[in-house]
């Protein structure tokens, strides 16, 4: 499988994004945002965690507009798999290509932690390995993480099974950190082949780290 993660000015997960996928034995490439075009075939396309351009703006806006946006944005109409991993999630948002917008959290405050999540959906390549209603154990670290969509936009995510995580205790009740709408932690796209979450699953891929339930998220895109 070969993978290429996108590095912006301001990215910081990139490293742990390849870590993860040379560990699932993937083969994997750093992509600079000023290429205008992939130099490769990939199997899965990574946007990672971190703050591009600073977050000036909103988080993402900058990052929209940068070269090789225009080449993922190709690659998607093709049908090509694609994972916005929090900051990464925000560009997605911010390019269009995700429904909804993100707001700063509702105590204003950066959240870091460990956070329980549920599956909603396991029907995408991305959850695949889990059944619904599984909880699951992984970081957290933003400061603009509160996901919105308006009414009308949530029916259709809603209508569509877009939402694949929701906020939760380690019951499954709801424990929303942030404010996000509807207790939503990541969703796709209405093809099933665009993924975002604001946690961090490349954060989460050994016990030492203290879970590892992030691996099984990222090796549902193993071919």
């Amino acid at each position: 499988m070969k993978v290429g993660i996108i590095v912006y000015p301001g990215t910081n997960c990139e490293l742990d994004t390849k870590y993860a996928y040379e560990k699932l034995n993937a083969d994997v490439d750093l992509i600079w945002h000023k290429n205008d075009k992939f130099n490769a075939k990939y199997d899965l396309i990574i946007l990672p965690g971190g703050f591009s351009y600073g977050d000036y703006l909103r988080s993402g806006a900058i990052a929209k507009f940068s070269p090789i946006v225009k080449s993922i944005m190709e690659y998607a109409d093709k049908g090509g798999n694609i994972l916005g991993i929090c900051n990464g999630f925000q560009i997605l948002l911010e390019a269009g290509l995700l429904p909804g917008a993100m707001k700063k959290n509702r105590n204003t405050h950066f959240i870091s932690e460990f956070h329980y999540l549920k599956v909603e959906n396991n029907q995408n390549i991305f959850l695949q390995k889990f059944k619904i209603g599984d909880i699951i154990n992984i970081p957290i670290a933003h400061g603009e993480g509160n996901y919105y969509i308006d009414n009308e936009g949530l029916k259709k995510i809603q209508d569509n099974k877009q939402i694949l995580l929701t906020y939760c205790d380690e019951k499954g009740n709801s424990n929303n950190p942030n404010g996000s709408v509807a207790n939503i932690a990541g969703i796709c796209n209405k093809n099933g082949n665009i993924f975002g979450l604001m946690p961090h699953p490349e954060r989460a891929v050994e016990s030492i780290l203290g879970s590892k339930d992030g691996i099984k998220m990222l090796e549902g895109f193993l071919k």
